[in-house]
């Protein structure tokens, strides 16, 4: 198992060589706007244009809870958006972090990194806006990517 690596920096730039594969949370409701996916879309148009087409065109797509697209921004560089969080407000059924979707998102993003042979690297996805506890979140990703000896960066913003 390859341990789990946090770093001061910003995930928008891994700092790895060889190909790389940046993973975050969308929402299931299309928004686009706020937190990490900011910084994503000052560096790349790519990933926001494929989101919203993607949920534009859900009816006929795979979008929904649990579902991840994986989208190319540099020649070793990939981006994938990962439906982990149910709205974007926390209601009566508590924060929009839906755990059971990110692991799911979390598998499929291992699956994208090993035929990719690609690093994974990644914010505190979940604990921010989508208000997920990271003790929830952390082993999720040990289990579905450094138990699968992915090399796997979380950044912190310094």
């Amino acid at each position: 198992m390859t341990p789990l690596r946090y770093v001061r920096g910003d995930a928008t730039s891994p700092q790895a060589a060889g190909p790389k594969l940046i993973a975050h949370v969308c929402n299931d409701l299309g928004g686009w706007g706020k937190g990490f996916v900011v910084a994503v879309s000052r560096r790349w148009p790519e990933p926001e244009r494929d989101y919203r087409a993607w949920h534009r065109e859900r009816a006929h797509n795979d979008f929904a809870l649990g579902a991840v697209r994986v989208v190319q921004v540099r020649a070793d560089t990939w981006v994938a958006n990962m439906i982990g969080q149910h709205g974007m407000r926390t209601g009566s059924k508590g924060p929009p972090i839906r755990y059971d979707a990110l692991g799911h998102c979390l598998g499929a993003v291992a699956d994208h990194a090993v035929r990719l042979q690609a690093s994974v690297h990644m914010p505190r996805i979940g604990a921010g806006l989508a208000g997920g506890r990271w003790e929830q979140i952390e082993p999720l990703i040990i289990d579905r990517l450094c138990a699968r000896d992915i090399a796997t960066t979380v950044y912190d913003l310094a």
